[in-house]
């Protein structure tokens, strides 16, 4: 079992009064997944939830994002690499049935940016306050792969299947004030609040009976286990993807921040 002090991109706060305060810390390239935070933010729950003296999390991001999404790094590395594919595979289904079965309610205080897993980790978190100026996208159809992730088993429950198909299919942000509109977050608050709401609904928690709150956490998760088949259909289906053309084309247009020109889109870039 890992420690705290073990974890190199994660950093953890004890508030001491049964809140831990965990951020995700890369802040110099706004907190983008590379392949050690991807899987600290697999195994962490196990940490936390060995820790007797927390109750509620709250997780946020250092500096002006919560987290950028995957690294060009891990991305480029996945292409046409069937070992990686499966290994990443099996990392992305434990990261979202960890958090499912993590009795203690997280909250995630979205202060910037969220993409890819850190966005899987914002959304997944039990209650959810985001800055009304930040913005978030799932962002794999950029890349040229189907969105994984999280994004099957959640966002048709969160915003409605309509609104679900149209902001994966495009990947179109969506900022905090719309994003409470649409039911996707919680909360949406000024920057300087984002924090405090966190902190003020994670103290309310903290005090509660905890078997009963997570007795009802669990109770609607079941919800989310229902569509379990629909998200691990949604990962062998992106995993898929890293081992088409698409996916070369959308990480170097990644790297060369342009637009990908994808070949399976060819038509449209020849009549034009």
């Amino acid at each position: 079992m890992k420690k705290y002090e073990d974890y190199e991109f994660l950093d953890f706060e004890p508030q001491g009064n049964g809140v831990l305060l965990m951020t995700i810390n890369r802040p110099e390239v706004l907190n983008a997944t590379n392949v050690k935070l991807h899987g600290e933010l697999t195994y962490v729950w196990d940490t936390i939830a060995a820790d007797d003296d927390t109750n509620v999390v709250v997780v946020t991001g250092a500096g002006r994002a919560f987290s950028a999404g995957g690294d060009v790094e891990l991305i480029e590395g996945m292409i046409g690499d069937s070992d990686e594919v499966s290994r990443v595979q099996r990392e992305a289904a434990d990261l979202v049935f960890n958090m499912l079965a993590f009795e203690k309610p997280i909250i995630s205080a979205i202060n910037g940016v969220a993409v890819g897993a850190g966005l899987a980790v914002a959304l997944m978190a039990d209650i959810s306050v985001m800055n009304e100026d930040a913005r978030i996208t799932d962002g794999h159809v950029k890349l040229g792969v189907g969105a994984g992730d999280h994004a099957a088993i959640i966002w048709p429950l969160l915003c409605g299947m309509s609104k679900a198909k149209y902001y994966l299919m495009t990947a179109d942000f969506i900022n905090g004030t719309e994003a409470e509109r649409l039911g996707m977050v919680t909360f949406a608050k000024p920057a300087d609040e984002v924090m405090p709401t966190a902190m003020e609904i994670a103290n309310k928690l903290a005090k509660g009976s905890q078997p009963a709150i997570r007795g009802t956490k669990q109770t609607l998760n079941g919800w989310l286990t229902q569509a379990g088949p629909i998200f691990e259909n949604s990962l062998k289906m992106e995993m898929l993807c890293f081992l088409g053309e698409d996916a070369k084309e959308g990480a170097a247009a990644m790297r060369e921040k342009r637009d990908p020109k994808f070949p399976s889109a060819r038509k449209y870039w020849e009549a034009q």
